[in-house]
């Protein structure tokens, strides 16, 4: 079978819906919403509500790891809209984020089997998916005789994105698939190597779960996405090849395997 897959798509729709040309299964491990475009600023929802220069700002200081400081900026964000209730930010963002999953969903290829990243909002997903979208998350689907498990989401991080999950109930989800052949998360397991970005210079969250899983049920791959320009988009942990799929948003064409 030859496999499409992609991540963190944040936004590019026209993209997306040429992903899946000539493959056999097409894969997506998240990250549909563009909250910050760190490569132009003009773009994603946060520069829609608040401006350019406020972008520009809270990149500044989150890519700093100055987390405290981007989170005032945002509050005095709100303020300066005349928004200060958390309930009409809620729907504000919800506004912006529906707009953004009408057109990737109604690009979005079938058939596709998707599981989430830390930047989406499951609740809102079943109002856009379309016959033969398959979401996946700590879960296994069996494909050709093969098994191949599923987990979203990413960990509880200082960067506070919609689907974080507490690193035991990641674990959990982990635990329930049993041996698979192949391993699809969004985030990668916790090896510095593959968790830390070149350009933003930190490392990002890796799961020691996913790690600890690998060890012990070796599956022939792990496919992940998450770290946007990683130190090392592959290594092997064992017999296990764990291979980053690539920042779709800034690549435009999928990762291609064949299974």
């Amino acid at each position: 079978m030859l496999v499409h897959i992609v991540s963190d798509v944040h936004g590019a729709s026209e993209a997306l819906a040429q992903a899946a040309q000539g493959c056999d299964v097409f894969v997506c491990l998240g990250d549909l919403i563009l909250f910050l475009d760190y490569h132009d600023p003009r773009q994603g929802i946060f520069a829609e509500l608040f401006g350019e220069q406020h972008a520009r700002d809270y990149i500044a200081a989150r890519t700093a790891n100055r987390f405290d400081e981007a989170r005032d900026l945002r509050t005095r964000a709100w303020a300066a809209i005349g928004v200060t209730d958390s309930e009409t930010k809620k729907m504000r963002l919800e506004e912006k984020v529906r707009l953004q999953y009408n057109e990737l969903f109604s690009r979005m290829p079938t058939p596709a089997i998707l599981t989430y990243g830390n930047v989406d909002v499951p609740a809102m997903w079943p109002e856009f998916l379309r016959d033969g979208h398959l979401v996946a998350d700590g879960e296994a689907v069996e494909i050709d005789g093969q098994r191949w498990g599923f987990v979203g989401g990413g960990l509880t991080s200082p960067m506070r994105t919609p689907y974080e999950i507490d690193p035991n109930d990641y674990a959990a989800k982990l635990s329930k698939l049993g041996s698979v052949d192949v391993l699809f998360t969004h985030i990668p397991p916790s090896c510095p190597f593959l968790t830390y970005d070149t350009i933003a210079r930190r490392f990002e969250v890796g799961s020691t779960a996913i790690h600890q899983y690998i060890e012990e049920v070796q599956p022939r791959y792990h496919f992940f996405g998450h770290v946007h320009q990683p130190l090392k988009s592959r290594m092997r942990i064992g017999k296990t090849e764990c291979v980053n799929v690539g920042h779709f948003h800034s690549r435009q064409i999928p990762f291609a395997v064949e299974l």
